[in-house]
C-alpha cells in the first residue's frame, strides 16, 4: 500500500507515520524546505518536499498513491497574518481533495479536530450530533478547521471516500514544538505555572489516536465525522496529576476568567503586535477556555473499535520526554 501523508513532521503525524511504516505501508511524507526532521529519524519512507499553500506542487507525490493521510494544519492559537492559515487549512484541505480525486487515490483519511465540535460552558459532554455551526467558532484556528471540515463532508458527499477522524487532545512522547497543550506539561515541570483557570480538556493517547488513522481506511463510513477522545478531565484535575506523577506543586490558585482576560490582551498587544513574538497567553486561548471541551468517544469505540485508555500512561509518557529531551529538568520522583 502506497500511502501520501502531510503532517509527518508534528506530533500526531510522526505517529501516524510510524503506525503506518509499522503496518508495512510505503510513505510519501510531505515535508518543507524548512521542516525539521528529527521526528521522522529511522523511518523509512520517501521525502517529498512540498507546501499546501502550493497544493499542485503536491500532485506527482499523489499520483500512484492508494491512499491520502491529511493530518497536516497551521495549529497556532496567535498569528501574525491569519489568511496564511486560511490559505493551508481551508484552500489546502479543499486542493488537495481535488487533486486526489484527479489522481485516482481511492481513499482519505482527513484528520479535523475536536475543536469543530458544539461545545458549551457548563460541563456538558457532546458529540457528534451536538448542535453547532461556524458562528460557534472562536478564533481563527477553529474557524479554519471548521471550515476545512465542511471541505471534507463536502467531498464525501459528492461520493469520494473520505474518513473525518477529530482527535481531542492528543499526549504522549515526541511533542517536539511543542503544541498548546505540550506547552502546559513543559511550563507546569518549569515551576511556571503559578494558578488555574475554571476550564476542562480531553486528554487523549496519541498512540491510539495514530492507531485510528490506520483503522479508518477499512471501517466506519465516509463522511461522518469520528471523535478520538480519553478522558474528561478539569485543567486543575490535570494539573493534580502531574503533580502526583513528578512529586512537584499542583498550584492552588484560581484565576477568574476576567483577570487571565486581561493579562491576555496585554500579552498579545506587547509581545505580539508590538514586538513581533509570540505570546504566552492570548486572547483566543482565554476565550476558548471558557468552554468545558468535554467529549464522548462512543461513537468511534462502536464503528471503528476505538479504545479510550486511561490518560496516566500517555501524560506520564509527555513529562518523561520532555526532561529526557531538555525541555525540563528532571523532576523529584523522576
Amino acid at each position: 500500500m502506497q500511502v501520501f501523508l502531510t503532517g509527518a513532521t508534528g506530533f500526531v503525524g510522526s505517529h501516524v507515520a510510524r503506525t503506518y511504516s509499522d503496518a508495512g505501508a510505503q510513505l510519501r511524507l510531505l515535508t518543507r524546505s524548512t521542516s525539521n526532521l528529527a521526528a521522522l529519524e529511522g523511518l523509512r519512507a520517501d521525502a517529498v518536499q512540498g507546501d499546501l499553500r502550493s497544493p499542485e506542487s503536491l500532485r506527482s507525490a499523489l499520483r500512484g498513491c492508494d491512499a491520502l493521510v491529511h493530518v497536516a494544519a497551521d495549529y497556532r492559537l496567535w498569528v501574525p497574518d491569519p489568511a496564511d492559515m486560511y490559505k493551508a487549512n481551508v484552500d489546502g484541505t479543499r486542493d488537495l481533495l481535488r487533486i486526489a480525486r484527479e489522481e485516482g487515490v481511492r481513499r482519505v483519511v482527513y484528520t479535523s479536530s475536536v475543536a469543530t465540535m458544539g461545545f458549551r460552558k457548563d460541563t456538558t459532554i457532546v458529540d457528534e450530533q451536538s448542535p453547532v455551526s461556524e458562528a460557534d467558532m472562536i478564533g481563527h484556528y477553529k474557524r479554519s478547521k471548521w471550515l476545512a471540515e465542511q471541505e471534507a463532508i463536502a467531498a464525501a458527499r459528492a461520493g469520494q471516500y473520505v474518513m473525518i477522524l477529530n482527535p481531542t487532545t492528543p499526549i504522549g512522547p515526541g511533542d517536539r514544538k511543542p503544541t498548546p497543550t505540550g506547552r502546559i506539561i513543559v511550563d507546569f515541570l518549569n515551576g511556571k505555572f503559578p494558578a488555574y483557570v475554571d476550564t476542562g480538556l480531553n486528554l487523549v493517547d496519541v498512540d491510539e489516536v495514530a492507531r485510528m488513522h490506520l483503522v479508518a481506511l477499512d471501517r466506519g463510513t465516509p463522511g461522518e465525522r469520528y471523535i478520538l477522545g480519553g478522558e474528561n478531565l478539569t485543567l486543575k484535575q490535570i494539573l493534580d496529576k502531574m503533580a502526583a506523577i513528578s512529586g512537584l506543586p499542583s498550584p492552588s490558585m484560581k484565576v477568574p476568567h476576567a483577570v487571565a482576560m486581561a493579562f491576555a490582551f496585554f500579552d498579545e498587544t506587547i509581545t505580539g503586535k508590538l514586538r513581533g513574538k509570540e505570546p504566552r497567553a492570548t486572547v483566543e486561548a482565554v476565550r476558548m477556555g471558557r468552554k468545558y471541551m468535554f467529549a464522548s468517544s462512543a461513537k468511534a469505540e462502536r464503528d471503528l473499535g476505538f479504545q479510550v485508555r486511561p490518560v496516566y500512561k500517555a501524560l506520564r509518557a509527555a513529562m518523561d520526554w520532555f526532561v529526557a529531551n531538555g525541555y525540563a529538568p528532571a523532576f523529584p520522583q523522576a
